[in-house]
């Protein structure tokens, strides 16, 4: 039941034959790639999250959110480059466990893509609220700059931003190479500059307690569940793999380094702004614990905050805040801007990808074809991006950045789960398929990589663990109510990819009794 309806592998790498992408990517463009995707709201704003949670501790958080996205990334890769088309870790799953599975997993995927933009978009809230307060002297009314969690009553801005992205993205806006990597050293010169500035002024006292919440799923762990949202985009370097010079070499290069590097970068940020100002938990009045993104810590934080004290903790743009209050308010300024201006383009990534699953769902037949449909003067999937858009929008206008991520957690974990057990079950049922790049050590790494997402998951608070399987179920439902009878696949009928948008469906072509020795890859 589980492993029906296979989409067949030899029927998508004959379109991606027909593509025949130029391999013109080495290792630094890979790793700047990486980079570009990786640093975003995690390290801008959650910060102060992973404080509550971990206190200094989160500095062990990043190492533990890193590690399970490197081998969870080696994975990925090996997938990639097999099945180098659209539709991410979806069209994997359907490839190699089948239609139900491949649904759950596109299923699970707006979790990771669509949570994710309204996420980021209630970070770049918090920078474009402290922006306007400290460099204009303008103040957002708290009604219009938070949602009910936070005693708002919508997040405007926040709703705003993620509208405008939405219309971007309908009237066929692209974002340039140059643009990217402009907005890449925006990223990385801020984050040096807010180290530079902050580790001569580390105080060892401010590290003490290091854990003050333990190791569990409420502390450091807990945290690292929460951060990992910090790591999510290094699959853009995997899915690049068919446009790299020897991906065998470059691809892991690519995904180690921008790895590597930003979590070397989350540390020296994280114990900038630990050493510097203190990143200590707020309790509650009788010494409880208050949970991230609940009306409890809202409230102990503006009584704080009304005494003149802030924590590090309470604030919506830690970096900026950090700055700001050992001394530097030009420079927190600045670190807001960057913030302000790097941001939207990863709210674009994440609702550019949402729309690309949910458009590669609906050629397929799970989703009704209309939205699939392309508009004819912008070119663009309009019908699905808005309705995305819509609901990005309303999610970040009344959810708190926190809970969001938490959320996009939960997704983007079974997600990368799935891709684990894929590399698994595609190295015992097809052994001899051409494989430009092999994940190394792969019972080591792929079992690895399935431990640490379930161990990430169910550290999560239960309200984002409930998410999950309270999505799927729903999923299903809509499953055996359209895709099961719609799906192109069950029709006798393989998928329309890039190369020829406009096309019908086609056949699928009858499958070899074997897989052919020495397949070779364009």
């Amino acid at each position: 039941m589980l492993f029906w309806r296979v989409k067949p592998l030899d029927a998508i790498l004959a379109t991606a034959e027909k593509k025949a992408l130029h391999r013109s990517l080495g290792p630094i463009q890979l790793t700047m790639l990486g980079i570009g995707a990786i640093i975003g709201t995690g390290i801008f704003v959650l910060t102060a999250e992973a404080a509550q949670k971990a206190g200094p501790g989160m500095m062990f958080s990043f190492i533990i959110a890193g590690f399970v996205c490197a081998v969870a990334a080696l994975c990925y890769s090996e997938l990639s480059s097999m099945v180098p088309v659209s539709g991410s870790a979806y069209t994997y799953t359907y490839a190699v466990m089948g239609e139900l599975l491949a649904w759950m997993v596109g299923w699970a995927l707006i979790l990771e893509y669509a949570v994710a933009a309204s996420a980021v978009s209630v970070g770049w809230s918090g920078y474009f609220v402290g922006l306007l307060s400290s460099s204009l002297d303008i103040v957002v009314p708290p009604a219009l700059a938070s949602g009910p969690y936070a005693g708002g009553v919508v997040n405007l801005p926040a709703l705003l931003i993620a509208l405008l992205v939405t219309w971007l993205l309908m009237i066929g806006t692209k974002e340039s190479a140059r643009f990217n990597a402009v907005l890449v050293a925006v990223k990385v010169t801020a984050l040096t500059l807010f180290i530079a500035l902050t580790i001569p002024m580390m105080k060892g006292v401010n590290f003490d307690p290091f854990v003050p919440n333990g190791w569990g799923s409420v502390g450091v762990v807990g945290a690292a569940a929460s951060i990992f949202f910090a790591y999510v985009g290094f699959d853009a370097v995997s899915t690049a793999a068919e446009e790299t010079r020897n991906p065998q070499r470059n691809v892991p290069i690519g995904l180690i380094a921008s790895l590597g590097i930003c979590t070397v970068f989350y540390l020296l940020v994280s114990a900038g702004a630990i050493g510097s100002l203190g990143a200590q938990p707020v309790r509650g009045l009788d010494g409880e614990m208050l949970m991230p993104g609940t009306v409890a810590l809202a409230d102990r934080c503006a009584a704080l905050t009304a005494l003149g004290t802030e924590p590090l903790v309470c604030s919506r743009e830690a970096l900026a805040h950090v700055l700001r209050s050992v001394g530097y308010e030009q420079i927190g300024n600045l670190i807001g801007l960057a913030a302000f201006l790097a941001l939207p383009s990863v709210v674009l990534m994440m609702l550019f990808g949402q729309t690309r699953i949910f458009f590669v769902m609906a050629r397929d037949g799970l989703l009704p074809e209309k939205l699939a449909s392309i508009h004819p003067r912008w070119k663009t999937p309009h019908v699905v991006t808005a309705i995305t858009g819509f609901f990005v929008a309303l999610t970040a206008a009344f959810l708190p950045v926190g809970k969001l991520a938490d959320i996009s957690n939960s997704g983007t974990l079974f997600a990368f789960f799935m891709v684990a057990l894929s590399v698994m079950i595609l190295r015992r049922t097809d052994p001899t398929r051409h494989r430009p790049f092999r994940t190394p050590a792969v019972w080591i790494v792929a079992p690895l990589a399935v431990v640490g997402c379930v161990g990430l998951y169910v550290s999560l608070p239960s309200d984002a663990m409930l998410v999950l399987p309270v999505w799927g179920c729903l999923g299903l439902l809509i499953y055996f109510l359209y895709g099961y009878r719609k799906s192109h696949v069950a029709r006798g009928l393989t998928e329309v990819h890039e190369d020829d948008p406009d096309a019908p469906p086609q056949p699928v072509p009858p499958m070899p009794d074997a897989p052919t020795p020495g397949y070779k890859q364009a």
